[in-house]
C-alpha cells in the first residue's frame, strides 16, 4: 500500500460547541477514486457543491507544490473522506454547514494550505451556504459581497467567543426526521416565487444585519432576541409565501414560539429568544443570569426526554405561568449547549492508515 497522508478536525454547527462533525481526511497514490463514508455509510463526493469545493482546495495545493517542487503531489492523489456527526443529519440542525466546515478545514489542513478561515469560508460557502459561518468560533457574520458571481462573499469575525461568553442556548429537538422540503431546493423556490424574498433582501436583512452586529458588540441581549426572533419570523414568512407553500415549522414548533413570548411577559422584559432554521427544531437562546428561569420553564414541560444531565433541576425555578399540559408532547430531545471555539485539531483518527479505509 502507498503511503497515506492523512488529517483530522472537529468543527462545530453555527450555534454550538457541543453539535459537531469530526472529519479525517486523507489521500494517497493508492486510492483509486474519492470516497466519502458519513457516520459509517458510503456517500457520494460527486455533487456539483463538493466537487467544486475539492477543486478550489486542490487548486490551492497545487500552487503551494508549483512554488516548492520538495513537496508531495498530494493534489494529484484521491482522497479518502471519513465523517462523523454526533447529531440527525437534514432535520435542520445545520449539520450540511457543520459538515462541510469539517471537510474544508480537514482537507485544508492535510494539504497544509496557508489561507486564513475568511479565505478558506469562500470556499466552505459553495458547499454549504451556513458551512462559511463554522469556520470560525465565536460571532460571525456572512457577508454578501459585492461581486456578481458571489466570490468575494465570505464570513467575518463579529467577535471573539471570550466577548460575549454567557450567551447560552437550549435546542428543542422536534424531529430528527429529513427535512421533506431540502433547504437548497426550499431557498430556490422561494427566490423563483416570493414577492415578500425581494422586500427582505433589499429593506429587512441590511439594516437588520447591521443591527444585529451593534447587539453582539453592546452585549444588549433585548436587541439581540428581538431581531433574532422578528428576523426568524421574517424567514418563516417568506417560505409560506413561497408557491407552493414551504411549511418547515409543525405545531410544536407553534406552541413554543407562545411559549417563549408568555415567558418574557412573565418576566417584563425578553430573556429568551427564539430561533428556527430550514426546519421544525428550535433553539433558544438565553444569558447565563437567566438560565434558571428560562430552563425552569422548558424543563417543567420537557423533562421527560434526554438531555438534562448537564442540570441539576433542583435549581431551577419553577415556571410562573400557567402551562397548558398538551404543550409537554413533540419534542424527543434536548440539547443545552454555548457558543463554540470553531475547527479544532482532533487527535482522534476515523480511518485506518494502513488500509485508508473507515475503522
Amino acid at each position: 500500500m502507498a503511503k497515506i497522508y492523512y488529517a483530522s478536525r472537529t468543527a462545530p454547527v453555527n450555534i454550538a460547541k457541543d453539535l459537531r462533525t469530526l472529519t479525517t481526511a486523507s489521500c494517497s497514490e493508492g486510492f483509486e477514486r474519492d470516497e466519502l463514508w458519513l457516520n459509517g455509510q458510503p456517500h457520494s463526493l460527486d455533487t456539483p457543491r463538493t466537487q467544486q469545493c475539492l477543486r478550489d482546495l486542490r487548486k490551492h495545493r497545487e500552487e503551494l507544490e508549483a512554488q516548492d517542487g520538495s513537496l508531495p503531489k498530494l493534489s494529484k492523489m484521491h482522497l479518502h473522506i471519513v465523517s462523523e456527526n454526533n447529531f440527525p443529519t437534514a432535520a435542520g440542525l445545520a449539520s450540511s454547514a457543520a459538515g462541510f466546515a469539517a471537510l474544508i478545514s480537514a482537507v485544508a489542513k492535510l494539504y497544509e494550505l496557508p489561507q486564513s478561515a475568511s479565505d478558506l469560508s469562500k470556499i466552505a460557502r459553495k458547499g454549504s451556504g451556513s458551512a462559511c459561518r463554522s469556520l470560525f468560533g465565536g460571532y460571525v457574520a456572512w457577508e454578501m459581497g459585492e461581486l456578481e458571481n458571489g466570490e468575494d462573499s465570505k464570513a467575518v469575525e463579529v467577535a471573539p467567543l471570550s466577548h460575549w461568553p454567557d450567551m447560552k442556548a437550549c435546542i428543542l429537538v422536534v424531529s430528527d426526521d429529513k427535512k421533506d422540503v431540502p433547504s437548497t431546493s426550499g431557498m430556490q423556490l422561494t427566490v423563483k416565487t416570493s414577492s415578500l424574498f425581494q422586500h427582505r433582501v433589499e429593506k429587512v436583512v441590511p439594516q437588520r444585519f447591521e443591527e444585529m452586529k451593534k447587539s453582539i458588540r453592546e452585549k444588549n441581549f433585548p436587541l439581540f432576541a428581538e431581531l433574532t426572533m422578528k428576523d426568524s419570523n421574517s424567514f418563516h414568512a417568506t417560505c409560506l409565501d413561497s408557491y407552493p407553500p414551504i411549511f418547515y415549522l409543525n405545531d410544536t414548533s407553534k406552541k413554543i414560539i407562545k411559549l417563549i413570548n408568555l415567558l418574557n411577559e412573565s418576566a417584563g422584559k425578553i430573556i429568551a429568544a427564539y430561533t428556527f432554521d430550514a426546519g421544525p427544531n428550535a433553539v433558544i437562546y438565553y444569558e447565563q443570569k437567566n438560565e434558571s428561569r428560562v430552563l425552569g420553564l422548558l424543563h417543567a414541560l420537557f423533562k421527560s426526554v434526554d438531555g438534562w444531565q448537564k442540570i441539576d433541576p433542583e435549581t431551577l425555578t419553577p415556571p410562573s405561568i400557567e402551562l397548558d399540559p398538551t404543550w409537554g408532547s413533540g419534542v424527543s430531545r434536548v440539547i443545552l449547549t454555548e457558543v463554540g471555539a470553531g475547527p479544532q485539531d482532533s487527535d482522534e483518527v476515523l480511518i485506518n492508515v494502513e488500509t485508508g479505509l473507515p475503522k
